[in-house]
């Protein structure tokens, strides 16, 4: 305020960071302009209502209110868009705008730190009841959503570790980059307006096929936690959308609460666990986070009930492709 900011600009996937922004907006009365992959808007019309309804600005991306969203429109009309195009249109956006700053809402280093807060809490609780995990698990787009959980934890084994605990990232087979991905510089969004980042990559120029996990549409992952994941420190863990909905399901039947299919990949990776540690008899405490509800992801629990939604394993000419390409542009880096 004091600075004469009137207006942010960000990008959302599934819509969960650009619902925040939106209501935080509302209360410093700030304008607020989101930039939403386009499968995303199309798939989730409600979380774009929600948007709305705390008076945010929320364009489907690619637009025709950028540089870089013309230029990919006309190249690929159908395209159904991705976060590192949502990131550079907000960007653009940003820089051609008075009195208006950019808010990322995942990948850069200080988000992830700002959301270790999720961890912190999470330790707090679990020391009430004199419990420490063995396993700590959860989803990873851009990585801000596991890092806030894993982050602390990390810290604390280094310090005074009670015992030596597992962390385990969960990727979705349609957008492998930790797991099938390479160790490269590489921009953070599509239009390269963002400065160049050592982490896990699939290529800036990729776009993921459009599955229902939004979240987990991202070409790359942030820089720290792609270093932890290249020292060992993290294991990463890929799976498609219908294993992934099929024990969703399962733990809504269970528990009454119906995850978003972010979430939904963690926890088929949680219940691969509890249930390795009933073959193996072993007694551990597995932590996982609920990153976000599915209310407004009916339309892919609807399609998985009837069968309609197919497991994607992305082929690796198109990781080729796209990494090849980031090569061939920065050769010497």
């Amino acid at each position: 305020m004091r600075e004469g900011v009137e207006k942010l600009t960000t990008e959302t996937g599934a819509g969960q960071w650009g619902s925040s922004l939106a209501f935080a907006g509302s209360l410093f009365d700030l304008e607020i302009e989101v930039y939403m992959v386009r499968v995303s808007y199309e798939q989730k019309p409600y979380r774009k209502t929600m948007m709305k309804l705390y008076g945010a600005d929320v364009v489907p991306s690619p637009s025709t209110r950028t540089e870089v969203g013309k230029r990919i429109r006309e190249k690929f009309p159908d395209t159904s868009g991705s976060l590192g195009i949502a990131i550079s249109e907000a960007v653009e956006r940003c820089l051609s705008l008075e009195n208006t700053k950019y808010s990322l809402g995942s990948v850069l280093n200080h988000v992830l730190l700002h959301q270790s807060v999720t961890g912190q809490e999470t330790m707090e609780q679990l020391n009430s009841v004199d419990e420490y995990p063995d396993t700590v698990i959860g989803c990873v787009g851009g990585g801000s959503n596991f890092a806030g959980l894993a982050y602390p934890y990390i810290v604390d084994q280094k310090k005074r570790p009670q015992k030596e605990t597992e962390f385990i990232a969960v990727e979705s087979t349609a957008c492998p980059s930790i797991s099938r991905g390479e160790y490269l510089y590489d921009h953070g969004d599509t239009g390269r307006i963002t400065p160049l980042m050592k982490m896990f990559t699939v290529g800036h120029e990729f776009v993921p096929d459009p599955i229902h996990a939004g979240g987990l549409r991202y070409h790359g992952m942030a820089p720290s936690l792609s270093m932890l994941i290249k020292h060992g420190v993290v294991q990463p863990r890929a799976y498609n959308q219908v294993e992934a909905l099929d024990v969703a399901v399962v733990f809504a039947q269970q528990e009454g609460i119906i995850p978003a299919p972010e979430t939904a990949h963690a926890i088929k990776a949680m219940i691969d666990e509890a249930l390795r540690c009933k073959e193996t008899g072993e007694a551990k405490t597995v932590v996982i986070l609920m990153s976000g509800h599915g209310f407004f992801d009916m339309s892919a629990y609807e399609a998985h009930l009837k069968g309609e939604l197919k497991p994607f394993e992305l082929p690796q000419a198109r990781i080729d492709k796209t990494v090849g390409s980031l090569k061939g542009l920065y050769p010497d880096v």
